[in-house]
Protein backbone atom coordinates (compact mmCIF):
# COMPACT_ATOMS: atom_id res chain seq x y z
CA UNK A 1 0.00 0.00 0.00
CA UNK A 2 0.96 3.81 -0.74
CA UNK A 3 0.65 4.62 2.92
CA UNK A 4 2.95 2.17 4.46
CA UNK A 5 5.79 2.90 1.51
CA UNK A 6 5.64 6.26 2.49
CA UNK A 7 6.20 5.17 6.46
CA UNK A 8 9.10 2.59 5.70
CA UNK A 9 10.60 5.88 3.46
CA UNK A 10 9.99 8.20 6.30
CA UNK A 11 11.20 5.96 8.70
CA UNK A 12 14.34 5.03 7.18
CA UNK A 13 15.02 8.54 5.99
CA UNK A 14 14.55 9.48 9.94
CA UNK A 15 16.84 6.40 10.88
CA UNK A 16 19.63 7.74 8.61
CA UNK A 17 19.32 11.36 9.62
CA UNK A 18 19.45 10.59 13.32
CA UNK A 19 22.07 7.52 13.35
CA UNK A 20 19.60 4.99 14.67
CA UNK A 21 21.28 2.31 12.38
CA UNK A 22 20.40 -1.34 12.18
CA UNK A 23 21.72 -3.14 9.13
CA UNK A 24 22.65 -6.34 9.26
CA UNK A 25 24.10 -6.20 12.22
CA UNK A 26 27.77 -7.01 11.33
CA UNK A 27 30.56 -6.30 13.42
CA UNK A 28 32.55 -3.78 13.35
CA UNK A 29 35.84 -4.41 11.11
CA UNK A 30 37.62 -2.06 13.15
CA UNK A 31 37.09 -4.07 16.47
CA UNK A 32 39.91 -5.82 16.52
CA UNK A 33 42.41 -3.19 15.40
CA UNK A 34 44.27 -0.90 17.24
CA UNK A 35 43.59 2.46 17.33
CA UNK A 36 47.57 3.73 16.56
CA UNK A 37 46.80 7.31 15.00
CA UNK A 38 48.14 9.02 17.50
CA UNK A 39 48.53 12.63 16.06
CA UNK A 40 45.86 15.15 16.95
CA UNK A 41 46.59 16.64 12.95
CA UNK A 42 46.34 13.15 11.29
CA UNK A 43 43.18 12.42 13.53
CA UNK A 44 41.77 15.50 11.99
CA UNK A 45 42.20 14.73 8.30
CA UNK A 46 40.98 10.68 8.72
CA UNK A 47 38.01 12.57 10.23
CA UNK A 48 37.20 14.64 7.60
CA UNK A 49 37.77 11.54 4.92
CA UNK A 50 35.77 9.54 7.08
CA UNK A 51 33.13 11.88 6.90
CA UNK A 52 33.42 12.23 2.97
CA UNK A 53 32.57 8.53 3.61
CA UNK A 54 29.88 8.88 6.12
CA UNK A 55 28.17 11.37 3.48
CA UNK A 56 28.44 8.33 0.77
CA UNK A 57 26.57 6.45 2.60
CA UNK A 58 23.64 8.73 4.13
CA UNK A 59 22.84 9.07 -0.13
CA UNK A 60 23.52 5.23 -0.57
CA UNK A 61 20.36 4.85 2.13
CA UNK A 62 18.62 7.38 0.54
CA UNK A 63 19.61 6.01 -3.17
CA UNK A 64 18.50 2.37 -2.76
CA UNK A 65 15.19 3.01 -0.74
CA UNK A 66 14.14 5.58 -3.78
CA UNK A 67 14.85 2.55 -6.37
CA UNK A 68 13.09 0.17 -3.57
CA UNK A 69 10.16 2.40 -3.48
CA UNK A 70 10.39 3.27 -7.63
CA UNK A 71 10.24 -0.12 -8.50
CA UNK A 72 7.34 -2.72 -9.13
CA UNK A 73 9.69 -5.25 -9.46
CA UNK A 74 9.42 -7.54 -5.94
CA UNK A 75 12.39 -9.70 -6.63
CA UNK A 76 14.21 -6.90 -7.63
CA UNK A 77 13.16 -4.93 -4.52
CA UNK A 78 13.95 -7.69 -2.24
CA UNK A 79 17.40 -7.05 -4.36
CA UNK A 80 17.66 -3.78 -3.42
CA UNK A 81 16.34 -3.85 0.13
CA UNK A 82 19.31 -6.70 0.64
CA UNK A 83 21.96 -4.13 -0.50
CA UNK A 84 20.49 -1.13 1.23
CA UNK A 85 21.11 -3.27 4.59
CA UNK A 86 24.85 -3.51 3.56
CA UNK A 87 24.78 0.24 3.12
CA UNK A 88 23.33 0.98 6.64
CA UNK A 89 26.45 -1.12 8.03
CA UNK A 90 28.65 0.77 6.35
CA UNK A 91 26.62 3.86 7.76
CA UNK A 92 27.24 2.57 11.23
CA UNK A 93 30.49 1.60 10.90
CA UNK A 94 31.73 5.07 9.52
CA UNK A 95 29.57 6.85 12.73
CA UNK A 96 32.03 4.63 14.94
CA UNK A 97 34.76 5.82 13.44
CA UNK A 98 33.94 9.13 13.26
CA UNK A 99 33.56 9.00 17.04
CA UNK A 100 36.83 7.58 17.96
CA UNK A 101 38.24 10.20 16.21
CA UNK A 102 36.10 12.86 17.70
CA UNK A 103 34.78 13.89 14.33
CA UNK A 104 31.27 14.57 13.22
CA UNK A 105 29.31 13.56 10.21
CA UNK A 106 28.16 16.35 7.14
CA UNK A 107 26.37 19.13 8.28
CA UNK A 108 24.77 18.98 4.72
CA UNK A 109 23.42 15.45 5.09
CA UNK A 110 19.79 16.16 4.89
CA UNK A 111 20.84 17.59 1.03
CA UNK A 112 22.91 14.26 0.57
CA UNK A 113 19.72 11.88 1.06
CA UNK A 114 17.28 13.95 -0.61
CA UNK A 115 19.67 14.07 -3.97
CA UNK A 116 20.02 10.53 -3.28
CA UNK A 117 16.38 9.40 -3.13
CA UNK A 118 15.51 11.79 -5.86
CA UNK A 119 18.16 10.13 -8.17
CA UNK A 120 16.99 6.63 -7.07
CA UNK A 121 13.33 6.93 -7.61
CA UNK A 122 13.71 8.40 -10.82
CA UNK A 123 16.18 6.10 -12.45
CA UNK A 124 14.01 3.03 -10.87
CA UNK A 125 11.08 4.58 -12.83
CA UNK A 126 12.82 4.16 -16.22
CA UNK A 127 12.95 0.64 -15.70
CA UNK A 128 14.78 -2.59 -14.59
CA UNK A 129 18.13 -1.67 -16.90
CA UNK A 130 18.23 2.16 -15.95
CA UNK A 131 17.29 0.93 -12.31
CA UNK A 132 20.40 -1.75 -12.24
CA UNK A 133 22.24 0.52 -14.17
CA UNK A 134 22.46 3.31 -11.66
CA UNK A 135 23.09 0.70 -8.94
CA UNK A 136 26.68 0.05 -10.68
CA UNK A 137 27.41 3.33 -12.26
CA UNK A 138 27.53 4.48 -8.56
CA UNK A 139 29.16 1.71 -7.07
CA UNK A 140 31.92 1.85 -9.46
CA UNK A 141 32.30 5.50 -8.69
CA UNK A 142 32.29 4.40 -4.99
CA UNK A 143 34.89 1.82 -5.03
CA UNK A 144 37.22 4.01 -7.04
CA UNK A 145 36.61 7.14 -4.19
CA UNK A 146 37.23 4.46 -1.70
CA UNK A 147 40.56 2.62 -3.41
CA UNK A 148 41.50 6.79 -3.18
CA UNK A 149 40.85 6.84 0.39
CA UNK A 150 43.00 3.39 1.30
CA UNK A 151 45.54 5.34 -0.41
CA UNK A 152 45.33 8.66 1.23
CA UNK A 153 44.48 8.00 4.77
CA UNK A 154 47.61 8.78 7.16
CA UNK A 155 49.94 5.91 7.24
CA UNK A 156 48.94 4.56 11.11
CA UNK A 157 45.25 4.74 10.31
CA UNK A 158 44.78 1.06 9.98
CA UNK A 159 41.46 1.32 12.06
CA UNK A 160 39.93 3.46 9.26
CA UNK A 161 41.43 1.52 6.76
CA UNK A 162 40.17 -2.05 7.76
CA UNK A 163 36.46 -0.14 7.82
CA UNK A 164 37.16 1.17 4.49
CA UNK A 165 38.31 -1.88 2.62
CA UNK A 166 35.32 -3.96 4.06
CA UNK A 167 33.09 -1.32 2.51
CA UNK A 168 34.67 -1.01 -0.84
CA UNK A 169 34.21 -4.97 -0.93
CA UNK A 170 30.50 -4.56 -0.35
CA UNK A 171 30.73 -2.45 -3.22
CA UNK A 172 32.53 -4.34 -5.65
CA UNK A 173 29.53 -6.98 -4.50
CA UNK A 174 26.80 -4.82 -5.67
CA UNK A 175 28.08 -3.75 -8.68
CA UNK A 176 28.68 -7.30 -9.68
CA UNK A 177 25.36 -8.44 -8.72
CA UNK A 178 23.31 -5.51 -10.26
CA UNK A 179 25.61 -6.68 -13.29
CA UNK A 180 24.45 -10.24 -13.34
CA UNK A 181 20.80 -9.30 -12.75
CA UNK A 182 20.84 -7.29 -16.72
CA UNK A 183 21.64 -3.59 -15.42
CA UNK A 184 22.12 -1.08 -18.22
CA UNK A 185 24.72 1.20 -19.43
CA UNK A 186 23.56 4.94 -18.34
CA UNK A 187 23.66 7.31 -21.09
CA UNK A 188 26.75 9.76 -20.92
CA UNK A 189 25.36 12.78 -19.62
CA UNK A 190 24.37 10.55 -16.20
CA UNK A 191 27.07 9.24 -15.90
CA UNK A 192 28.65 13.19 -16.37
CA UNK A 193 26.20 14.63 -14.44
CA UNK A 194 26.84 11.94 -11.56
CA UNK A 195 30.82 12.59 -11.76
CA UNK A 196 29.92 16.42 -10.96
CA UNK A 197 27.44 15.52 -7.91
CA UNK A 198 30.09 12.82 -6.59
CA UNK A 199 33.02 16.06 -6.73
CA UNK A 200 30.20 18.32 -5.07
CA UNK A 201 29.50 15.67 -2.49
CA UNK A 202 33.11 15.26 -1.56
CA UNK A 203 34.61 18.68 -1.43
CA UNK A 204 31.18 19.53 0.44
CA UNK A 205 31.28 16.84 2.84
CA UNK A 206 35.15 17.20 3.82
CA UNK A 207 34.58 20.75 5.31
CA UNK A 208 30.57 21.22 5.87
Amino acid sequence: MLSDLLVANLDNALRTLTGQHVGSNRPYPGRAVPDTLLRPWERQEAGRMMRVNHAGEVMAQALYTGQAAGTSDPQLRAQLEHARSEEEDHLRWCQTRLQELNSRPSLLSPIWYGAGWSMGFLAARQGRAANLGLVVAVENQVEEHLNEHLDALPADDDRSRAVVAQMRDDEVGHAETAESLGAGKLPMPVRMAMGVFSKVLTHGALWI
